[in-house]
C-alpha cells in the first residue's frame, strides 16, 4: 500500500517586520494610562468615572494602532503593510519599488505612495553605519576579507531601515514575473481602531459638555 501524499510546503513563509520600540513604548502606555483610567473609574465621584471610561475608549485604541498594530508581511508573492488606519495588500507586479528616505515608503504601479509605520527611519543610526563603514573601509582598503566576511560585514554596516528595505527590494524582483499573481491588490480601513475611537470620542465630549 502507498502512503499518501504529503501536503505541499508553501514556496515561501510570511517575512514579518516590525518595530520593537513601537511595541515596547505601546505596551509601557496601555499599562501607565490603562491604571490611570481604572483608578480613576473605581475611585471618582459624580461623571469622573464615565469620563475616564471614555478617554480609555478613546486612547487605548490610538495606542494601539500607532504602537502595536503597524506591522510588514511579505513574501515572494506579496506584500501586506498594516498601518495605524488602513491595511494595504498589493501583489509585488503592483509594486513600483520601495524605498526609504525619512520614512520607509512603497510606491504603487498606478502612482500611489503608501508609508510604512512598522519599519522607522533612525537617521542616528544611518550615521553610525556609515561611520562604521567608513571605517572599515579605512581598515581594510585592498578588500583582502573572505567573501563571506564581507557580505556579514557589509549587512552589519546598513541601517535597520535600509536592510529591510533591501530584503523587500529582492522579493520584490523575485516576485515580479511573467505569471499574474493571485493576489489581489486591496486597502481596508481598520475600523476595529477607529469605531472605538469614534464611540469614546463622543461620549468624552458629550460627558465635558454635560459637565
Amino acid at each position: 500500500m502507498t502512503s499518501p501524499t504529503p501536503p505541499a510546503e508553501p514556496s515561501s513563509a510570511d517575512r514579518t517586520y516590525r518595530s520593537g520600540g513601537g511595541l515596547v513604548t505601546g505596551a509601557v502606555l496601555i499599562l501607565m494610562i490603562g491604571w490611570a483610567g481604572v483608578d480613576a473609574a473605581i475611585r471618582g465621584e459624580g461623571r469622573a468615572p464615565w469620563i475616564a471610561l471614555a478617554a480609555l475608549l478613546t486612547v487605548i485604541p490610538l495606542i494601539v494602532a500607532f504602537t502595536l498594530r503597524p506591522a510588514v508581511y511579505a513574501d515572494e508573492e506579496r506584500i501586506r503593510v498594516r498601518n495605524p488606519f488602513r491595511t494595504i495588500e498589493l501583489p509585488w507586479t503592483d509594486v513600483a519599488d520601495v524605498r526609504a528616505s525619512y520614512t520607509c515608503e512603497l510606491f504603487a504601479q498606478d502612482g500611489r505612495k503608501y508609508q510604512l509605520w512598522a519599519v522607522p527611519v533612525s537617521l542616528r543610526e544611518r550615521k553610525k553605519a556609515a561611520r562604521r563603514a567608513s571605517q572599515a573601509a579605512h581598515d581594510d582598503p585592498f578588500g583582502k576579507a573572505s567573501v563571506h566576511a564581507d557580505v556579514r560585514d557589509t549587512q552589519a554596516r546598513i541601517a535597520a531601515a535600509d536592510r529591510t528595505v533591501n530584503e523587500l527590494r529582492e522579493l520584490r524582483e523575485r516576485g515580479v514575473g511573467p505569471e499574474r499573481s493571485a493576489t489581489r491588490a486591496s486597502v481596508r480601513w481598520a475600523y476595529e481602531v477607529l469605531a472605538p475611537a469614534a464611540v469614546g470620542a463622543v461620549l468624552f465630549a458629550v460627558l465635558l459638555a454635560i459637565g
